[in-house]
């Protein structure tokens, strides 16, 4: 499986809104639902799609959302903003059933591939049919041993290639810019004084300077 990151930004339309959840056929691709917050229906709009660890902008990501949110009420407003992971499946097919041939009484649902709220239903069915030993005709589509990356070769190729283009050692290499070169909401890794800062310029260009260094761990932090 791989990562993929999408956004979400709750906007107050300042309208009557739809009943139900939407999403559009086309590419990009958008969802919209509502939620209930302080007595109204926000309009929730989902997409901004991209492999986790690949590099993003604002404009693509939140930035897209907040364009469609305008095109049908301009006059909304963005009250929040918010990202999340889910895990795709090389074949797009989750993972449901017994982990492994060897723990037979451990069972795994993951790879919902963004379908959480409907593909964790069918997972729960069928690992119930596991576990009270019924037999389930879905069962063999999940089966999680059944991984071969050969039908995908595509997908794992680009997994490969991305992986030895994400290398850490890669990472150690000091951006060599000063301030007026880092773009608004963007960052990057500075020399000060022989000193390493991280900077990052907000939407409005304010500035942030923190130590890249983990004070738990004490190892050296990048950005992708």
């Amino acid at each position: 499986m791989y990562q993929s990151t999408s956004y979400l930004i709750a906007v107050d339309t300042k309208k009557t809104l739809f009943n139900g959840m939407y999403i559009n056929p086309s590419s990009p691709t958008f969802s919209y639902r509502t939620a209930r917050y302080k007595g109204k229906n926000l309009l929730l709009i989902g997409g901004g799609d991209h492999k986790t660890g690949q590099p993003s902008c604002y404009e693509d990501t939140y930035g897209i959302l907040e364009q469609e949110a305008k095109k049908f009420y301009p006059n909304c407003e963005v009250l929040f903003r918010w990202n999340t992971r889910d895990c795709i499946p090389l074949d797009k097919i989750p993972y449901i059933g017994p982990y492994s041939s060897t723990m037979s009484d451990v069972f795994v649902g993951t790879g919902f591939k963004k379908w959480g709220m409907t593909l964790s239903n069918v997972a729960a069915n069928i690992i119930t049919d596991e576990i009270c030993k019924k037999d389930n005709k879905y069962a063999y589509l999940f089966k999680p041993s059944r991984l071969k990356p050969i039908k995908n070769g595509d997908e794992m190729k680009n997994m490969l290639v991305q992986s030895a283009n994400s290398l850490v050692l890669d990472k150690f290499k000091c951006a060599n810019m000063d301030f007026d070169e880092i773009q608004n909401n963007s960052g990057s890794i500075v020399e000060i004084e022989n000193t390493k800062v991280l900077i990052y310029k907000s939407p409005e260009g304010k500035i942030f300077a923190v130590k890249p260094i983990c004070t738990h761990l004490r190892l050296f932090a990048f950005l992708e």
